[in-house]
């Protein structure tokens, strides 16, 4: 019960320094931070939805609704030069079917969707969906866009 609350052994003055000089301050300022960090998050929300697909294909407009997908599908494009690419890779036709066998994580019940240019030429692109559908997938569809009133 003896407790000396009222000095500090330091002559008065705080933390029992004496000299002149003032201690450095140990605190991190977050406030900065937390500015840069929500301006790179404002940044790719933005960015991201333009990087989603690399491949420039010109895809012809229907009446079908969109689909609703839980899982982001495999995609072949066939542009118009007859290349083929699984994702942004291009491939030849013959390794179509064991890059997707490869990749597939749903074995043969992948989601496969082929993006097939308005100038590529339409036996290209049965071609490659011929040779999905014989190895054995059982979702392959087209992708278009939606037709827009005029």
């Amino acid at each position: 019960m003896g407790m000396n609350v009222g000095s500090s052994g330091g002559g008065g003055r705080r933390g029992g320094r004496r000299s002149g000089k003032k201690a450095p301050i140990s605190e991190i300022n977050v406030t900065p931070m937390v500015d840069v960090m929500l301006v790179l998050l404002i940044i790719f929300m933005v960015a991201a939805p333009m990087m989603t697909v690399g491949v420039p294909i010109d895809l012809p407009e229907t009446q079908a609704k969109a689909m609703n997908s839980d899982t982001q599908p495999i995609t072949i494009s066939v542009n118009p030069a007859g290349e083929i690419y699984l994702q942004e890779t291009a491939i030849p036709i013959e390794d179509v079917v064991a890059k997707l066998e490869a990749i597939a994580t749903t074995g043969y019940n992948e989601r496969i969707y082929v993006r097939g240019d308005t100038a590529a030429a339409y036996g290209t692109v049965m071609q490659v969906m011929a040779r999905i559908s014989a190895a054995g997938f059982k979702n392959i569809g087209l992708v278009t866009l939606q037709e827009q009133d005029k």
